[in-house]
């Protein structure tokens, strides 16, 4: 795994300010989804560095303080679940990647974003297909993205404690499905990933 494969590429075209941007729930049936963006000095070295999916969770609080104090720049941005239904998950996540962007300073040169989508993108940029494995920045921004949904979700459950938002972060899990079976949905929850479900109750 070469981290910083993807940046040494951009800063040989002569890009001095590259960030990486990525997001964090996509896939959950409750809450924002959340994007980071990160500048980092070149080839900081973070041990454990790596997607957040690969990442324990207290490792990932260990980077997610490190990486806010050592970067460039960063920043956090999210877009909540009234906004995902109007305007589906995939526009949502680009919307909270190009926020997080925006909010960097010094801004970046060029952005280098994971995934393979990018409409509403409007820094130069390209994307890239497991870019976090490949970008020591996509990597970063995946770590702050992650924590600071999860710390979100823990919020949202002391708000909401029938629905154990502490334990699944509002991913589709058995309990997940259990409470909402018991409960109805919150305030927080995404209408539209709730169809299936709606249907089966009908």
């Amino acid at each position: 795994m070469k981290l910083w494969e993807l940046e040494e590429a951009c800063w040989a075209a002569g890009y001095q300010l590259v960030c990486g941007a990525d997001e964090a729930g996509a896939g959950p049936l409750a809450g924002p989804v959340y994007a980071g963006a990160v500048i980092l000095p070149r080839y900081l070295e973070l041990k454990w560095l790596n997607d957040s999916k690969q990442v324990t969770p207290r490792r990932r609080e260990v980077l997610f303080e490190q990486i806010k104090a050592q970067a460039v720049a960063w920043a956090v941005a999210s877009v909540d679940e009234k906004t995902i239904d109007e305007i589906n998950i995939l526009n949502a996540r680009i919307l909270a990647m190009e926020r997080a962007m925006e909010q960097l300073n010094p801004a970046p040169d060029y952005a280098l974003i994971d995934g393979n989508r990018d409409k509403g993108i409007s820094f130069p940029h390209e994307t890239a297909v497991k870019g976090d494995s490949r970008s020591a920045s996509i990597a970063a921004a995946s770590i702050l993205a992650k924590v600071s949904r999860d710390h979100y979700m823990e919020e949202m459950a002391e708000r909401y404690p029938e629905y154990h938002f502490e334990q699944h972060k509002g991913y589709p899990t058995r309990l997940h499905y259990e409470m909402l079976d018991r409960y109805g949905p919150s305030p927080i929850h995404r209408r539209s990933f709730l169809k299936k479900w709606e249907a089966g109750r009908a």
